[in-house]
């Protein structure tokens, strides 16, 4: 199946177009430019230089969170609005499940913490262990401290003396400082890639359009004063 895939849920960027799985191209961007900028011209050029029609596109993958409320939101929309003019399906995958597949590399039985930076000391997580080439989710998908996250490490690690602890994504150089014993791989291994987010879309159920929804863990910066700003109303008594 010819599959084109979009990863925009952070500050990189990137489209890959796959073949049951198998990589033909991808196109990665990491400076800066926001993805209502980039996504589309880059998927555009990479058809065009693989010598594809977007007509014969048969799926639409995407990262659909968490991570960056306006990243994930310019990511599903561009797939959304792909699958409804190519009357195509679609499938949603987890950021951090996507993450987790491309730490395939290690070891068995090694420890994959994929870690973005959600800010306010936080960052969105899920591990996985590495079971015969594939990652195995040990948790769901999570807002979790970095302090926890340590805390939760250290009992971990000493189970699994003998396994690596590697670190992916975004937030991958955050935790690295303070999970003892944690391998961080170069940047090109560890930031969201739209392949990992194909390779994690290989199995997964389809969708249409329609049903094609972000996932957001918290709530955005803008619900939260929405929501203090109530508060204060309330305690005066509906007075600004």
């Amino acid at each position: 199946m010819l599959t084109i895939s979009f990863e925009s849920s952070a500050k990189s960027a990137s489209v890959a177009l796959t073949r049951d799985g198998i990589l033909l191209a991808q196109s990665f961007q990491n400076n800066g430019l926001t993805h209502s900028r980039t996504l589309l011209p880059m998927a555009e050029d990479l058809l065009k230089n693989c010598g594809v029609d977007k007509r014969e596109l048969e799926r639409v993958a995407v990262a659909r969170g968490p991570g960056s409320f306006t990243g994930v939101r310019i990511g599903v929309s561009v797939a959304k609005g792909l699958c409804w003019a190519l009357d195509i399906p679609a499938c949603g995958v987890s950021t951090l499940e996507a993450m987790a597949w491309q730490g395939i590399f290690a070891p068995e039985g090694s420890l994959l913490c994929c870690a973005m930076d959600a800010r306010r000391d936080q960052v969105y997580n899920a591990v996985f262990r590495v079971r015969q080439g594939r990652p195995v989710r040990l948790c769901p998908d999570r807002a979790i401290s970095i302090a926890e996250l340590d805390a939760e490490f250290e009992a971990a690690v000493k189970k699994i003396a003998e396994k690596e602890v590697i670190l992916l994504g975004d937030g991958a150089e955050r935790c690295y400082n303070t999970l003892r014993g944690a391998v961080l791989p170069p940047q090109h291994l560890r930031l969201q890639s739209a392949y990992g987010v194909a390779l994690a879309a290989e199995g997964a159920p389809d969708v249409s359009c329609h049903n094609l929804l972000p996932l957001y863990l918290r709530v955005s910066q803008a619900e939260r004063e929405r929501a203090t700003d109530n508060e204060q109303r309330i305690t005066n008594n509906g007075q600004p």
